[in-house]
């Protein structure tokens, strides 16, 4: 086996030098780099804080503050000198600090080990990261509402089983993904608070003997407050489980959302159509416009499912405290991240570009029987117990079926061979917008109903509920 140069941030208890590939197969640097920034902001804290207390003299932390600054500048430009022999992000940046200010730049890593460092900048980061994509999932949010006001008296088949059911307006099924999403932003909000507590003082595990001000660091990079235990604080990501888990469920509802857009963008629903710049063609097939944005949301839905699980069983059965299996919670919770914004982008361009097709929906809405409970109903205000109204709505939609005709489209005649109770003003409860329209309760489908939502949904996303 080859030798390369033992690392030196640790090389002074071992005999002989690292084996090449051992040092590529456990470097992070190739992935972890992308959290630089969060770990120049947190070695800025620390130095801070360490002159603040009188471990670091002024002119150090000077240095080690400039220095790190022209750092991110080199990075920034596609300067730096990345080494997988350095293993990490951390590592990298700490050497060539040091190699720009000298001593010290060795003198920035008191009090703390990578351990708690890296704690700290995956947290950093994935804060960042729940900003981003909260951003991104407002952005889908604002458009879900504006196009469902836009459509509160288009009428559309409403589903079970992917049957016809009931009638309802387009612009109630938007609202609908629009409560789905809010809950998933309402998720992301709240394990933010638990990802924004800063492990950095905790050290390698047990703390540190140097009189460390935690709360000034933690203040400094606007954490709510240090982490309460050392161990703890360098040993569990379950954090980032909580953010995978919330990114599996928002996905899910993506991808429910992606199928939804798939069957109607087809010529057998043809309820909306999609802009030809979220379409790609068929290499053959001429006349193809297939949906591959909503497809690829569908499908990346079970890359971050995996990723969740991935983490899950990464933590499983470490014990206490920090373990090398952790290097590997970041590929999947990078790549969680990208996956989850980009969708949300995807999704957040396409809404608002959707150009329904209100006639197609409403000749769906006329088969299938869907005012069958509008009538069912119907006769139970005039005194038929339910049981037996259904019995006479099932004769009736037989007939329908054998005839090929809607009950709309049925005499009055037809109808009362069924009921005596049935009158002439059956038909206005027969039509869709008088279907629509008697649902005129809280969280129904009758079009005043929807806007009122969309008012509601509107306040929301401006911080006014």
């Amino acid at each position: 086996m080859s030798d390369t140069q033992t690392n030196a941030s640790w090389g002074g208890r071992f005999t002989e030098s690292t084996d090449a590939f051992v040092a590529a197969f456990t470097a992070s640097v190739g992935f972890d780099r992308r959290m630089y920034r969060q770990d120049i902001n947190g070695s800025i804290a620390h130095a801070r804080m360490l002159a603040r207390i009188g471990v670091l003299s002024d002119d150090d932390c000077a240095a080690i503050i400039t220095g790190l600054e022209e750092i991110r500048g080199e990075i920034e430009r596609g300067e730096f000198p990345w080494s997988v022999e350095l293993e990490d992000v951390h590592m990298n940046i700490e050497a060539r600090l040091t190699e720009r200010i000298g001593d010290a730049g060795k003198r920035l890593h008191t009090g703390r080990s990578r351990n708690d460092q890296v704690a700290t900048d995956l947290r950093l980061y994935l804060r960042d990261a729940i900003d981003a994509i909260r951003a991104e999932l407002r952005r889908l949010l604002g458009g879900l509402v504006e196009l469902a006001a836009n459509e509160a008296e288009t009428i559309m088949p409403g589903f079970t089983h992917l049957q016809v059911a009931q009638p309802v307006t387009f612009g109630h099924h938007l609202l609908a993904w629009f409560e789905m999403l809010k809950r998933d932003d309402e998720r992301l909000v709240d394990g933010r608070k638990r990802v924004n507590v800063m492990p950095l003082g905790a050290a390698a595990l047990a703390g540190t003997s140097y009189p460390l001000d935690r709360d000034y660091t933690a203040h400094l990079l606007e954490f709510a407050a240090p982490c309460a235990n050392s161990l703890d604080a360098v040993s569990d990501r379950d954090f980032a489980i909580e953010f995978a888990a919330a990114s599996a469920i928002l996905m899910t509802h993506l991808s429910r959302m992606a199928e939804e857009l798939v069957l109607w963008s087809s010529a057998q629903f043809a309820f909306v159509e999609l802009p030809d710049r979220f379409c790609t063609g068929s290499s053959i097939m001429p006349q193809k416009k297939n949906p591959d944005v909503p497809e690829l949301v569908r499908g990346k839905t079970g890359r971050v499912n995996g990723h969740l699980v991935a983490l899950l069983t990464l933590m499983k059965s470490q014990p206490l405290a920090y373990n090398k299996d952790n290097q590997e919670d970041k590929e999947p919770l990078f790549d969680t991240v990208d996956t989850v914004q980009g969708c949300l982008r995807a999704f957040a361009d396409l809404i608002p570009a959707l150009r329904p097709q209100r006639a197609n929906m409403a000749r769906a809405a006329r088969r299938g029987f869907a005012t069958a409970t509008d009538l069912a109903d119907y006769l139970v205000r005039k005194g038929l117990p339910f049981r037996d109204a259904h019995e006479v709505v099932g004769q009736a939609v037989r007939l329908g079926v054998e005839t090929g005709r809607d009950l709309a489209e049925m005499t009055l005649v037809e109808l009362q061979a069924f009921s005596p109770l049935i009158e002439d003003d059956v038909f206005a409860v027969l039509s869709l917008e008088g279907s629509v329209a008697a649902r005129d309760v809280l969280g129904g489908t009758a079009p005043n109903r929807v806007r009122d939502a969309a008012a509601v949904a509107r306040a929301w996303l401006m911080g006014e509920d």
